[in-house]
C-alpha cells in the first residue's frame, strides 16, 4: 500500500481544528488511488477532529450506468456498524433496569439452544457460541427470499453451539438478531423505531434509514461487486429480514460521524455504559478477544480505536473511533468485498495523525542526513552514544554503504507518531528508496544523543 505522506496543519475556528488545504488533497489523492486500485466506483467519508466534523467529501461514481457522481449527501449501507447501535438499544434498557446484561436469553427469546446458559454479555460480546447465519461475502440464493428474525434464530441459534459460552471468540451474526429480538420484546417496538426516539432524532441523524425494510432510492449510490478482477457488476438486494439488527441501518457519512462524536462526548449513555460497551471482553481462559459489546477495541499507533468494518450485498463501510484524541474516520463505499474503505481509513489516519511539532521535523532532518552518510558508508559520531557507536563498527559502515547507496536519494521518509521505550523517545519511519521499502528504528536519549538507528527491509 501507499503511504499518503502528508503534515496535519490545524487552524483554530468555531472552536473546533479544520483540515488544511495540503491535508484535504493528501486526502483526496489517497481516495482516488485506493478506488482506481481496488475497482469500488465510489466513495464518501467524514473525518472527526476535536469532536466536530473537519471534512467530508465523496469520490467517483455513485452510479456507472448511466453516469452519476458520488456526493457527501448520499445514503450508504452500513452493514454491520449497525451493530454498535443495538448494543447500545441493549445497554438502554440495561440502564433502565429492564434488563442485565448477565441475564440468560432464553427469558427473553425462547427456542433458544442452551438458552438458560448463554447470557446477552456473550451475545453482544460475540463468544455465545450460536453459529453465524452469514459469514459468506456474497448473497446465497436463499437469502434472496424473504425471512424473519425468529426464522433465522430458529434455524441457527437451534443448532448445537460451536463452544461452550465464554471459551472462544466467534463472529456471528446470529447474535445481533437475538440482541434485535429481546429490544423489541421489552420496548414494544421496532429496534429502529426504539433507536429513532432515543439516538437518532437527539443527535439529529436525519438520513438514517431501514434498507432491511425497503432498498436505498434512486438518489441514493447503486450497489455493486466485482468477480476477481473483473468489472464493476450490479449486486443483488438481500430478501427482506436477513438484515434485521445484525445490519438493518444506511446513512451519510457525516451522520455516521455524528454517532461517533456523541461516542466521543458520551452523550447517549451513561460513561459506565460506555466504559462496558469499550472493554475488551476475556474468554473464561483469561485470553483477551479484541471485541467488547459490539465495537472492536484496541489500539493503533499507540491510541485507542474503538471501530467496527461492515458489509452488506454491494455496500461497505470503515468506522474508526479514537476516543482520547476526539477525533473519528468514517469510510462508506458502494462495493462490496473491497479493502477500499479499509484502505481510504488508514490513508487518512496517516494524514492526520502525523506530528508538525519542530521537534519530529528536527529529528527527521536529522534521521534524513544520517542516511545519506550511511549510504557514503560514514557517520558524525558526535550524534551518538557509545553503545550506538560501537553497533557501527567498520564492518556495519560497509554493510550500510554497499546495500543503501546504490538506493539513491529516498523518495519518501515518513515519520510515525513518537512513543517512549526504555526512558528514551522512540521513533519509526517508512523510507521508500531506490524501489524498496525500508523501516528504520530511532532511540533517543535524554540528552539528544542517538542509542538506535537501525535499517531493515520492510
Amino acid at each position: 500500500m501507499l503511504i499518503v505522506v502528508a503534515l496535519l496543519v490545524v487552524a483554530r475556528a468555531a472552536g473546533g481544528q479544520e483540515l488544511s488545504p495540503d491535508v484535504r488533497a493528501s486526502i483526496d489523492r489517497g481516495a482516488e488511488e485506493a478506488l482506481a486500485a481496488t475497482g469500488a466506483p465510489g466513495a464518501s467519508i467524514a473525518v472527526v477532529l476535536d469532536g466536530r466534523v473537519a471534512y467530508a467529501h465523496a469520490y467517483g461514481k455513485a452510479q456507472l450506468e448511466p453516469a452519476r457522481a458520488a456526493t457527501p449527501d448520499m445514503r450508504y449501507s452500513i452493514g454491520s456498524v449497525s451493530k454498535q447501535f443495538t448494543s447500545t438499544a441493549i445497554l438502554m434498557l440495561a440502564e433502565q433496569g429492564r434488563l442485565s446484561l448477565d441475564d440468560p436469553v432464553g427469558k427473553y427469546v425462547t427456542g433458544l439452544t442452551r438458552g438458560a446458559d448463554v447470557t446477552i454479555r456473550q451475545i453482544l460480546s460475540m463468544t455465545s457460541g450460536y453459529q453465524d447465519y452469514w459469514p459468506q461475502d456474497y448473497v446465497m440464493p436463499p437469502m434472496l427470499l424473504p425471512t424473519t428474525p425468529a426464522e433465522i434464530v430458529r434455524a441457527w441459534a437451534g443448532k448445537p453451539l460451536d463452544f461452550e459460552p465464554g471459551t472462544k471468540w466467534q463472529y456471528s451474526n446470529t447474535n445481533y438478531v437475538i440482541a434485535g429480538m429481546i429490544v423489541e420484546k421489552l420496548a414494544a417496538t421496532p429496534l429502529v423505531e426504539f433507536l429513532g426516539e432515543r439516538v437518532f432524532r437527539p443527535l439529529k441523524m436525519t438520513s438514517v434509514t431501514n434498507v432491511d425494510a425497503s432498498p436505498l432510492g434512486s438518489e441514493d449510490p447503486s450497489r455493486y461487486l466485482r468477480y476477481a478482477l473483473g468489472p464493476p457488476r450490479p449486486a443483488p438486494k438481500e430478501g427482506k429480514g436477513w438484515l434485521s439488527a445484525a445490519g438493518e441501518l444506511a446513512m451519510t457519512a457525516r451522520d455516521l460521524a455524528a454517532w461517533d462524536i456523541s461516542m466521543i462526548d458520551q452523550t447517549v449513555l451513561k460513561p459506565a455504559s460506555y466504559r462496558t460497551m469499550q472493554t475488551d471482553t476475556l474468554l473464561k481462559s483469561g485470553v483477551a478477544t479484541g471485541y467488547g459489546l459490539g465495537v472492536s477495541v484496541g489500539t493503533s499507533q499507540g491510541r485507542r480505536l474503538i471501530s467496527h468494518t461492515g458489509e452488506v450485498s454491494g455496500f461497505t463501510a470503515s468506522n474508526q473511533v479514537f476516543p482520547d484524541d476526539r477525533a473519528a474516520i468514517v469510510v462508506l463505499a458502494n462495493m462490496d468485498a473491497t479493502p477500499a474503505t479499509g484502505q481510504i481509513a488508514s490513508r487518512i489516519a496517516t494524514a492526520i495523525f502525523t506530528a508538525t511539532d519542530r521537534e519530529t521535523e528536527l529529528a527527521t532532518e536529522q534521521a534524513k542526513k544520517i542516511f545519506a552518510d550511511l549510504q557514503r558508508g560514514h557517520i558524525d559520531r558526535s550524534l551518538f552514544s557509545a553503545n550506538a557507536n560501537a553497533y557501527f563498527s567498520e564492518q556495519a559502515l560497509a554493510d550500510f554503504a554497499a546495500s543503501l547507496g546504490p538506493l539513491g536519494s529516498p523518495d519518501s521518509f515518513v515519520a510515525s507518531p513518537k512513543g517512549l521505550r526504555g526512558g528514551m523517545v522512540a521513533r519509526n519511519y517508512r523510507i521508500r528508496a531506490g524501489g524498496k521499502n525500508l523501516s528504520l528504528t530511532t532511540f533517543i536519549l535524554p540528552d539528544g544523543k542517538l542509542e538506535q538507528y537501525q535499517i531493515a527491509a520492510q
